[in-house]
C-alpha cells in the first residue's frame, strides 16, 4: 500500500461541525410538500415528474432549509437557491443561458480551482449575482470518510449555496455557487481545517482521476491509485498555475475496460495491459459451457437468455478472431489478441489477464471543441508502471515541451497532432513508429523521405551522374 507524501490529519466531524442536527433537519415532510419558492417555475418543475431522482426536488429542500436558518448561520444570500431555480426558468423560457462569461476570480497563489460565474440579470435574481464554482481535488478512486464529507458539506452550507455535484466530469467534487468575498475564507478553511486542496481549472493540468484499481478490482494491471496520487503530487505547479495552451487531462484505467473512460476523455490515457498470455482455467471454461457457472458474474440475471453458448457469446465476438475451441479446450492466439477484455468479462472465473503487466499510453482524446470529438491513439504500446514512474514522467514532459512550444491557444494536444501529423509528433518526442499506432490504412500516396534514410543523402555529384546517364 502506498504511503502519503506528507502527514495526514485524522478528521473528526464532531470537532469540525458547524451545524447542529436540528439545524440540518429543520423542516418536516409536510412543510416540504407545502413549500413554494419565491419564483414561479412551471417549466423547471416538470423535471420533478416521473420515477427518477430530480435535482429540482433536491434544490427545493436546500432552499427550504436556508429559509429556516438564522441570519448568522449563512454567509451568502438566503435566497441563492431560489434565485438559481428562477433564472433556470427564465433560461428555459428564453432558450438561452443567462450566465455571463466568468472573468477572472480565484484565490491567492493559485491560477485555477475556481470558475467565475455571474448572472446577466442580477436585478431579477440578486442572490446569484455572483455564483462561483469551486473544484475540490477528489482522493484517488473517490474513497471518502463520512467525517470529511459531512464537514465539507457544513462548510459549503455556511459559506456557499449548499449545492454540491458529486462529481464533475473530470472527477472533482464541485461546489456550486458562492460569492467572491467567500473564496479566500473557504480556501483557508479547506486547507487548514479539512486538509483538502483545490482541483484544476483553466489552461492547466486538470485534476488527475483513476478507476478503483487494485483496491477492489481483480483486473487492475497496475496500481492506478498510487500512480494517480504520484502524478498529482509531482505536478502540483502544473495543476495550480496555468501555463499551457489549453486544458490537459490525465486519467488512469487499470485495465482495458476503461472505467474512467480515459480513452475518450484524457489527453494522456494510462490503460493497464499485459504483454504475456491470457491465463486460462480450462476446467472453469468447461463449467461455463455446462452451465455450472453463470456468465458475466451474473450481471444479466434479470431474464432467461437461454443456455450459454461460448461460440456465439465469446468466440464469434472476438474482434481479432484469435479464439477457437479445439478438443474441448479454449485456444487463444495471444499475438493476435487486442486486449478488448470481452472474453474475460464474460468468463471471469476462466480467463484472467497475464502476469507481465504495465500500461499502454494513449494520447489525444477530447470532447468536441475545434475539430470535433476524438478517441486517443496509442503512442506507447507497453511500458512498465512502477514507482517513482520516471519512465512515464519522461514521456509526459516531452509531450508538454512540444505542445507548449507549438500548440496554438485553446488547441488540445490531440488537435496539435492532427495539425502537424503523427510522424512529426513521434519524431519530436523521440518515439519509434509502431504498428499499434495505426488506426486506419494510409490515404496519402506520397512518401516523404528524410535525407538520413536515403543512401548517400540528397547531394549528388553531377559528373558521376553524367557518367552513368548521358544527355
Amino acid at each position: 500500500m502506498f504511503e502519503p507524501k506528507r502527514p495526514q490529519r485524522e478528521l473528526k466531524y464532531e470537532e469540525l461541525r458547524i451545524y447542529t442536527d436540528e439545524e440540518l433537519n429543520n423542516f418536516t415532510e409536510e412543510e416540504l410538500k407545502e413549500f413554494k419558492i419565491k419564483h414561479e417555475i412551471p417549466a423547471v418543475e416538470e423535471l420533478e415528474r416521473g420515477p427518477w431522482p430530480s435535482f429540482v426536488a433536491d434544490a427545493k429542500q436546500e432552499a427550504l432549509r436556508r429559509r429556516k436558518l438564522a441570519d448568522d448561520r449563512i454567509m451568502i444570500d438566503r435566497y441563492v437557491v431560489e434565485d438559481l431555480l428562477g433564472q433556470l426558468e427564465l433560461s428555459f423560457k428564453d432558450g438561452e443561458t443567462h450566465w455571463k462569461h466568468g472573468g477572472i476570480v480565484g484565490v491567492f497563489g493559485y491560477g485555477g480551482g475556481v470558475i467565475g460565474r455571474y448572472s446577466d440579470v442580477p436585478e431579477k435574481f440578486p442572490g446569484i449575482a455572483h455564483f462561483h464554482t469551486i473544484r475540490v481535488n477528489q482522493p484517488a478512486s473517490k474513497f471518502y470518510k463520512t467525517d470529511f464529507l459531512r464537514a465539507l458539506c457544513d462548510l459549503w452550507e455556511y459559506r456557499g449555496s449548499g449545492l454540491v455535484n458529486m462529481h464533475g466530469s473530470t472527477g472533482d467534487i464541485i461546489l456550486l455557487g458562492t460569492t467572491t468575498e467567500q473564496l479566500e475564507p473557504i480556501f483557508y478553511d479547506m486547507t487548514h481545517e479539512l486538509d483538502q486542496d483545490l482541483g484544476g481549472s483553466g489552461s492547466n493540468l486538470r485534476t488527475p482521476s483513476c478507476c478503483i484499481g487494485k483496491a477492489r478490482c481483480e483486473w487492475a494491471c497496475y496500481d492506478t491509485q498510487e500512480m494517480c496520487y504520484e502524478m498529482t503530487m509531482h505536478y502540483q505547479d502544473e495543476l495550480h498555475r496555468p501555463a499551457f495552451p489549453y486544458k490537459f487531462k490525465f486519467k488512469f484505467d487499470g485495465c482495458p475496460n476503461c472505467c474512467v473512460a480515459s480513452i475518450a476523455r484524457a489527453d494522456i490515457a494510462f490503460i493497464g495491459t499485459w504483454r504475456d498470455d491470457i491465463r486460462i482455467d480450462q476446467e472453469a471454461v468447461k463449467a461455463y459451457i455446462a452451465g455450472d457457472i453463470v456468465p458475466r458474474g451474473g450481471a444479466h440475471r434479470g431474464r432467461d437468455w437461454g443456455k450459454f453458448d461460448i461460440q456465439k457469446e465469446v468466440i464469434d465476438l472476438c474482434p481479432s478472431q484469435c479464439m477457437w475451441m479445439e478438443d474441448g479446450k479454449l485456444m487463444i492466439d495471444n499475438k493476435e489478441c487486442v486486449r478488448c477484455m470481452h472474453c474475460i468479462n464474460v468468463m471471469p472465473q476462466a480467463l484472467r489477464p497475464g502476469t507481465d503487466t504495465g500500461v499502454s499510453i494513449l494520447v489525444g482524446a477530447k470532447a468536441p471543441i475545434l475539430e470535433g470529438a476524438q478517441i486517443s491513439q496509442v503512442i506507447v504500446p507497453f511500458m512498465k508502471a512502477e514507482p517513482p514512474y520516471d519512465n512515464v514522467k519522461e514521456v509526459i514532459e516531452k509531450i508538454w515541451e512540444f505542445w507548449m512550444e507549438e500548440g496554438k491557444n485553446r488547441e488540445r494536444v490531440g488537435e496539435l497532432i492532427q495539425r502537424v501529423g503523427l510522424p512529426k509528433f513521434l519524431e519530436v518526442i523521440g518515439l519509434p513508429p509502431a504498428p499499434q499506432m495505426i488506426k486506419a490504412p494510409r490515404a496519402n500516396p506520397y512518401i516523404f523521405w528524410k535525407e538520413e534514410d536515403v543512401p548517400g543523402g540528397f547531394t549528388r555529384d553531377i559528373k558521376e551522374f553524367r557518367a552513368r546517364h548521358k544527355r
